[in-house]
């Protein structure tokens, strides 16, 4: 052999094994998320954002170490339930659930799959973990706030509406979150003076009767508990409380911006950019089942002066001293 032939083969040997090890190195890992949001929602993406955002930061990069199957719902439960079985029968890695709709659906589809969750009220009550320190399955993540911070949202409210005597209370009927909110309402509205009347969450009509008829009588003000319906619905239910000038509470940040009037809750972005942490820490060999539930770290009050304004209400000055953010 030629000893420039010899040069070029001993040197094209020598690359391999570092192509090999460049390549495995670079291997991509595959991760599902099942969002129950319209794909286009500006909310939903705020928060897929954050959650892109934390893995970036954790030195994932999609298109290059890292692939996610996405599936968007919308808020429909029979497209939540096929969603769940097709990330489940593609077998990724680890799988995103914001929410308790999208998070039941997944876990009788796949007891294997390690799953991160966020934004679920009442894991252990809803039977989706063992404990919040040790969960126990294949499943953990980051709760929203437990359901007694329902009295906290009739309390935000009553503050800013000391004549308030009726609270109309929309929640999903159909998940934990939505039960146990109004559990806590319900409870506490006695000592406060209030009577409640809950607003089920199915379809815009329904919920726009509803409103509507709770409207005709004087002294009454609105209470939004979370779920991905609220996000579905989260323009009419600013427009309904604006139209019929009630004045309203938001358990998240983003209605208020959306030009809600009041919204008090955790910082429900930083939630999602947590997650990422879950998710790095299951591709790298850590199991869900050891992975202790996390409660909320940061809330925020959010006031809309220019919509309280626009309704003719004046912000208590206790209201506007605690707020985090003031909308003008």
């Amino acid at each position: 052999m030629r000893r420039r032939e010899f040069i070029a083969a001993f040197g094209g040997m020598a690359a391999w094994p570092l192509a090999a090890r460049a390549q495995q190195r670079m291997q991509v890992r595959r991760i599902g998320a099942l969002m129950p949001y319209a794909a286009d929602d500006p909310q939903a993406q705020a928060r897929n954002g954050a959650f892109l955002q934390g893995l970036q930061q954790l030195s994932w990069s999609l298109g290059q170490n890292l692939q996610i199957e996405y599936r968007w719902s919308g808020g429909r439960p029979a497209d939540t339930r096929r969603y769940a079985a097709e990330l489940a029968a593609l077998a990724p890695e680890v799988i995103l659930t914001p929410g308790s709709a999208v998070l039941a659906p997944m876990l009788q589809e796949t007891r294997k799959v390690p799953i991160v969750f966020a934004i679920v009220p009442d894991p252990v009550g809803a039977g989706f973990i063992d404990s919040l320190a040790r969960p126990g399955g294949n499943a953990t993540g980051f709760m929203s706030a437990e359901s007694v911070f329902g009295a906290k949202l009739l309390e935000t409210l009553k503050e800013f509406a000391p004549d308030l005597t009726r609270a109309a209370v929309v929640r999903d009927p159909n998940t934990t979150g939505g039960i146990g909110y109004w559990g806590a309402i319900s409870t506490a509205a006695p000592g406060l003076g209030v009577d409640v009347t809950p607003v089920n969450m199915r379809e815009a009509g329904e919920i726009e009767r509803a409103i509507a008829m709770f409207a005709r009588s004087a002294n009454g003000g609105m209470i939004v508990t979370g779920g991905a319906l609220a996000v579905a619905n989260r323009n009419l239910l600013v427009a309904l409380a604006a139209r019929h000038k009630l004045p309203a509470v938001y358990y998240e940040r983003y209605f208020a911006v959306s030009g809600g009037l009041l919204s008090y809750g955790p910082d429900y972005l930083d939630q999602f950019r947590r997650t990422a942490g879950y998710v790095d820490r299951i591709l790298k060999g850590e199991k869900p089942a050891d992975l202790p539930v996390q409660a909320p770290t940061k809330f925020e009050l959010v006031v809309n002066l220019k919509t309280a304004k626009a309704m003719g209400l004046t912000v208590p000055p206790s209201l506007l001293a605690r707020a985090d953010e003031v909308i003008e």
